[in-house]
């Protein structure tokens, strides 16, 4: 099966590598795969063993685009994009404002007849998962599509759901999921942890995650992804924050786009907006802000059952900004156990220069008293260097952080030179109730016989500048909102 894997792996990659010298971008080479591979594993579901009917109009379907050529078949492929995108359900979703990218009718050819030279729907599951993450990782590091920001890496991933430890009988929602890596890891780890029911493997498959993105092209990579998996899960496509969905979830995983300022200012009952700003009203949140990291972050309590769980990554102005993040901070950790931080450096995400943290926290009942007793924070960044290139971050990177969080009882955890405890009490002395807490000594500062290579030198300067720019935008955005 390995060898098997390998090889479809190099198929499809050295066809990628010849679109994209035809000008196709990595993004647009998967999103061509997406329409394609659909409509062959869709044929494949109506032939033995399977036998199942179509889901796809007779004329529009994988023969149809196997018995033309040249332009017929350009012509052909366009309007089987354009008919599809007109279906119901998940066809509708996938094939929603599609276009051919491909414009010479010979390569359009070669990549059809490269995909039905497999059995699809034959090939193991982590087989298929193992080309399709591998290209949209690929369109991830892709800078000039700006795809990395749908894209957090899998063994970031892979960590937080290994501490978070999802269950069988729960429902897990990512309001900003991308290509939809926490969800189909979140099903994976179920997978291979319990063993299931009839109805827990049925809840599984179509009813246990919900996913949203904004970006019509993303979602339809994410429910091509997760179908890839096996996965009917409902996903949407629209903005998660203009309005409260109604809908709760036990569990709660995302990575919210990066960017700190919006064009949408969320009010809540006793804010007001810019008049020259677009507002959408939000009583549920704790502060008027256009802050999209903080209306996330609102967002996500929002979205959790009472005693919900959820992890969050969220950029370093969310734990120091004042004004409706102090709000945002007091508030979270009074309505909320708010109990881990983990604290990354830079050269993790592909977005550029960005210093996140993961925020673990649990939804509680209202109370007088605040739920947060102790925040335990694992510093992640001090002296540690990655590059999405040459030293990427690995599974095994992680191992320290899920051993200290001790996911088999978070209550019962010791202090590490890298995992410090604050109390409720300390943070609320702090200025703002800051939580960009640091306590490990920075090396390169401390021994100039030490110091990293040039071009990590070069790039942390780099970084350092974007990071302190940020801050001076913070500042001047806390005093405009105060």
């Amino acid at each position: 099966m390995a060898n098997q894997s390998s090889a479809i792996v190099q198929k499809v990659w050295n066809y990628c590598n010849v679109l994209r010298d035809d000008g196709v971008s990595y993004g647009d080479y998967v999103e061509q795969l997406t329409y394609l591979i659909f409509l062959k594993m869709a044929d494949e579901q109506t032939k033995p063993p399977f036998n199942k009917p179509s889901t796809i109009p007779k004329g529009f379907d994988w023969p149809s685009l196997l018995l033309k050529d040249g332009a017929e078949l350009e012509t052909h492929y366009r309007l089987v994009l354009e008919t599809l995108g007109k279906e119901p359900g998940m066809l509708g979703i996938i094939f929603r404002k599609s276009q051919s990218r491909i414009q010479d009718p010979a390569k359009l050819k070669r990549l059809i007849e490269l995909i039905n030279t497999e059995t699809w729907i034959g090939l193991d599951v982590d087989v298929k998962g193992e080309i399709y993450e591998g290209l949209s990782e690929k369109n991830a590091e892709d800078i000039k599509s700006g795809a990395g920001q749908y894209f957090t890496p899998r063994p970031l991933i892979k960590a937080i759901v290994e501490v978070m430890r999802p269950g069988p009988d729960i429902t897990i929602c990512d309001p900003a999921c991308g290509t939809g890596g926490f969800l189909l890891l979140a099903h994976d780890y179920i997978s291979k942890n319990y063993q299931l029911d009839i109805d827990q493997k049925k809840l599984l498959k179509s009813n246990a995650f919900k996913g949203k993105d904004i970006v019509d092209g993303v979602v339809r990579l994410c429910v091509m992804n997760l179908y890839l998996h096996g996965i009917e899960t409902p996903v949407e496509s629209g903005d998660s924050l203009i309005a409260d969905p109604g809908e709760r979830f036990d569990m709660v995983l995302t990575n919210p786009p990066f960017g700190k300022k919006s064009s949408i200012t969320i009010v809540n009952h006793e804010g007001k907006a810019d008049k020259e700003s677009l507002s959408y009203e939000r009583t549920d949140f704790w502060a008027t802000t256009s802050n999209k990291q903080l209306n996330f972050l609102q967002h996500v309590k929002t979205l959790l059952k009472i005693n919900g769980r959820a992890a969050i990554v969220v950029p370093d102005n969310v734990l120091f900004e004042g004004g409706a993040g102090e709000t945002v901070r007091r508030k979270l950790l009074h309505e909320c156990d708010v109990h881990t931080l983990l604290r990354f450096p830079t050269g993790v995400f592909y977005a550029q220069g960005v210093k996140a943290n993961i925020l673990f926290f649990d939804r509680k009942p209202a109370s007088e008293k605040p739920w947060t007793d102790k925040l335990w924070i694992y510093d992640f960044r001090t002296n540690m260097h990655f590059t999405l290139k040459t030293t990427p971050l690995k599974y095994e990177d992680l191992q320290d952080f899920i051993r200290c969080y001790n996911p088999q009882n978070r209550h019962d955890r010791k202090e590490t030179e890298r995992f410090h405890v604050f109390t409720y009490e300390e943070l609320m002395q702090r200025d703002k109730v800051n939580l960009d807490i640091f306590w490990l000594k920075d090396e390169s500062l401390e021994d100039s016989a030490n110091f990293p290579d040039p071009d990590i030198l070069a790039r942390e300067i780099a970084e350092n500048l974007e990071s302190a720019l940020d801050q001076f935008t913070a500042i001047s955005q806390s005093l405009t909102e105060q």
